[in-house]
């Protein structure tokens, strides 16, 4: 079926037409044990402007449909028309969708481990339409209630808790109450013979579920998850200062799901999350992130929702920007920002220079133009921004504009004059010259300081012109033996391109947003660019440290540093972090700087340096997990491989990575990887064993790697992961014919959603064998070709890599 993609000014002028009144879902999924078929009734009722015609979204099957007992005629590129609409209407559409294994919306995956079959459904951005008849916009907003027929084995959970449950022939039926007033891509149905956790915290009930094969790693983590949960429900509530509305809060976690997503009351996870190994500090600070991101979604979202599309950031940044304010305040992880500095927020200032760069809220002429923007200018940048907006307004003005736009708009859709109206009320700022540098400007802008004539100056470019109206700190450094001391700081506004700093002393180094309340570029001045280099190590707070690795790495990214001088200053901080959140990312730049950015020459010895290091970090009990993950990653011989396995002892996703270094230094031992796959509990450890032979440099082992992750369409979380392994450093040559087959699948990466596009074009993108010739060509034919998904995507990856390329050539 040719599927049309719903544009703005069709979907105005539906929402000027109608208004829904409720969603009764009843869903069948009894014939899911032994086959595709996902069946459902849809039965809408609605009010519209009597005589009046329009369309209902659906993509799946129609078996039967009729508008106010009348039949309709055969569905079209996924609408159904209705004509002469009365006043009051009731239409119902029974369909089935037997796509469920590559389709789009819903997903029947078989646990590998135990055979046992799982179902979910998944809606954002318009993939509602795959499983039912439903109006899939935005703004037509209404109560869905949820009827399911399931074997008598499954549980069902869905956005309301406490259902009702019955036997019934075939199976058990489970009634669940209707919802407020949803999106269409709120709602959610899961099922499956699913492992259940519960407790009350708060005056919440809490729920945890996973399939039987995790029930180990579930049960391992629940009081963790419990606690960080019933800390952001509290957080939350407080500061916007209306609770979560609704008892019961589940968090499901799935198979072959693709990341997490903010169904409202039931929040579904790639069970990927659940780690097979004991998660690692940094891997803390990331499921707490995502969950908090989710959450802050019941009110940014589902409580108060975008009208359409091009107010995307009004859920997604503000989520973004959420999770880390709630992180720092309410949970343990109190470096968050630190963390934010030296991962997701060097991605947003590589995009926001490359030719991905757009304003956060921009044009989103039809739903498939939204899929685009899923991307680090929405999600960092915008949480950046709103963190700069909050420094700007002061912390309890933004949170009484917050409540008082949640209050004024409860339930409803909103648009960007919404949310500025209400923080100018309550700041009594005129917001609007904010509103227009920040949201609706693209690009990054530039700070830095030189001494002038009058001066100490912070310079500012725009990257169009103009810089952002900002305060942003400056905190001076001074030499004392190994020390950096602070010897001054000072807040500045920035409103033109210089401003003269005052009351600064003299320092050895200015360093520019040292207290991270901006979204900018830094450069020090000469004699601060050498500390940088040679001694961040001084610097005195982790924060600090991880806004000089921030700065330094920038410059890597500009083609300003080399590969040698980052790892030069990673490896130097590293000598003195000792915050876990902060030490691991940063130990991953240094990895990563030797391994992707370095010519080929330099390679190896940046590699030692970077294994001089871990072998430190190790020795110190700081990070050491991850430190002995990278001493598998630059093991050089049998010697380093075997000093990690006997540091490993049975930690086998360290065993599994020398596994796969053994492999990538052309020794595949295959009687090993089947017996660590025999001996892992893991159900997913297949994928594992498939990620070793892609580590490889043979043919045979590529193409078989090739072959599942775009022929056979290995699971989305499972293609992240053996992605990345099948492009390493030194194996161009075997590499090489893969750079065009990349080319020849992008007009099919898309195919199964906007999840496994982004996922595919980011992980499939060439690290190697390419140069800047081709970077240049695989653009011009995505534009020409692919979906817009996979043309946004592959747009910031290619930026990444294309200055990987030129970095190397230095």
């Amino acid at each position: 079926m040719t599927v049309r993609s719903l544009r703005q000014e069709e979907a105005a002028e539906r929402a000027a037409l109608l208004s829904v009144t409720s969603y009764d879902i009843d869903v069948d999924l009894t014939a899911l044990v032994e086959g595709p078929a996902f069946r459902a009734v849809s039965t809408i009722r609605f009010t519209a402007t009597a005589g009046a015609s329009t369309f209902v979204d659906c993509c799946a099957e129609v078996e039967s449909a009729t508008l106010n007992g009348a039949p309709l005629p055969p569905v079209q590129e996924g609408r159904l028309a209705l004509a002469d609409l009365a006043g009051d209407n009731e239409l119902v559409v029974a369909t089935v969708q037997n796509d469920t294994t590559h389709g789009r919306g819903v997903h029947r995956a078989v646990d590998p481990g135990d055979d046992n079959v799982y179902l979910w459904t998944s809606f954002e951005p318009d993939e509602a339409r795959y499983a039912w008849a439903c109006f899939d916009q935005p703004d037509l907003k209404a109560p869905h209630a949820f009827t399911v027929t399931a074997p008598a084995t499954w549980t069902v959970v869905s956005n309301s808790g406490d259902p009702v449950v019955e036997d019934v022939e075939g199976g058990r039926r489970w009634t669940f109450e209707p919802t407020p007033p949803l999106s269409t891509y709120n709602p959610v149905v899961v099922a499956g013979p699913f492992v259940e956790i519960r407790t009350e915290a708060g005056g919440y009930d809490l729920g945890l579920y996973a399939r039987q094969t995790l029930a180990g790693p579930l049960e391992r983590d629940a009081e963790q998850l419990f606690t960080l949960t019933a800390q952001g429900l509290e957080f939350f509530g407080d500061r916007f200062t209306m609770p979560f509305p609704q008892r019961s809060y589940d968090q499901v976690f799935l198979p072959e799901f693709g990341g997490a997503m903010e169904n409202y009351g039931c929040v579904t996870w790639a069970d990927d999350v659940l780690r097979r190994h004991e998660p690692t500090t940094a891997e803390w600070q990331e499921f707490t992130n995502v969950l908090l991101h989710e959450m802050a979604h019941m009110w940014f979202g589902n409580i108060v929702t975008m009208r359409w599309w091009d107010d995307l950031w009004l859920n997604e940044a503000f989520a973004e920007f959420a999770c880390m304010w709630a992180a720092e305040r309410a949970t343990a992880y109190g470096d968050t920002a630190a963390n934010n500095m030296v991962r997701d927020k060097l991605d947003a200032y590589l995009a926001d220079q490359g030719p991905g760069s757009h304003p956060i809220r921009q044009p989103v002429p039809s739903v498939a133009d939204a899929e685009s923007i899923f991307d680090s200018i929405t999600y960092p940048k915008g949480a950046a921004v709103l963190k700069q907006l909050m420094h700007f307004v002061g912390e309890d003005v933004f949170c009484a504009g917050m409540s008082a736009y949640f209050a004024e708009h409860a339930w409803t859709n909103t648009t960007l004059d919404d949310l500025v109206g209400s923080l100018e009320q309550a700041s009594g700022r005129d917001l609007q010259p904010w509103r227009t540098a920040w949201l609706e400007t693209a690009g990054v802008d530039r700070l830095g300081i030189e001494h002038a004539d009058e001066g100490l100056v912070l310079t500012a470019a725009g990257a169009h012109g103009a810089p952002h109206p900002q305060v942003v700190g400056v905190g001076a450094y001074r030499r004392s033996g190994e020390v950096l001391e602070e010897v001054g700081a000072v807040s500045v506004e920035v409103h033109s391109g210089r401003t003269v700093v005052e009351r600064l002393p003299a320092a050895d180094l200015y360093l520019v947003n040292h207290d991270d309340t901006t979204f900018a570029t830094t450069r020090p001045d000469a004699a601060g660019r050498d500390v940088l280099v040679s001694h961040p190590s001084g610097l005195p707070t982790t924060l600090t440290r991880a806004v000089a690795m921030a700065t330094v790495w920038d410059m890597l990214t500009s083609a300003e540093a080399s590969a040698g001088e980052a790892v030069a200053a990673l490896t130097d901080v590293l000598r003195v972090e000792t915050v876990d959140t902060v030490a691991e990312p940063l130990l991953g730049l240094a990895l990563t700087a030797a391994q992707r950015w370095a010519p080929e020459s330099a390679r190896p010895g940046l590699e030692a340096q970077v294994a001089g290091t871990a072998r430190s970090m190790v020795a110190a009990g700081v990070s050491r997990q991850a430190a002995l993950r990278v001493l598998a990653r630059t093991a050089t011989g049998e010697s380093d491989l075997a000093e990690v396995r006997e540091q490993a002892g049975d930690d086998l996703d360290l065993r599994w990575r020398v596994l796969e270094r053994r492999a990538e230094l052309g020794d595949v031992d295959a009687t090993a990887v089947q017996a660590l796959q025999d001996r892992d509990p893991d159900p997913d450890a297949w994928v594992r064993s498939l990620t070793v032979r892609a580590c490889s440099p043979f043919a045979d082992a590529k193409e078989e790697a090739w072959t599942a992750l775009v022929e056979r369409r290995v699971p989305v979380q499972s293609a992240r992961v053996v992605g990345p392994s099948f492009w390493r450093p030194g194996q161009d040559q075997v590499l090489a014919p893969y750079a065009e087959r990349y080319v020849e699948a992008l007009p099919t990466l898309h195919e199964g959603g906007m999840i496994p596009g982004l996922a595919l074009t980011d992980s499939l993108f060439p690290l190697h064998a390419v140069d800047e010739a081709w970077v240049a060509r695989v653009r011009e034919v995505a534009a020409a070709r692919a979906a817009p998904v996979v043309v946004g995507a592959l747009t910031e990856r290619s930026e990444e890599v294309l200055r990987m390329v030129r970095t190397r050539a230095l």
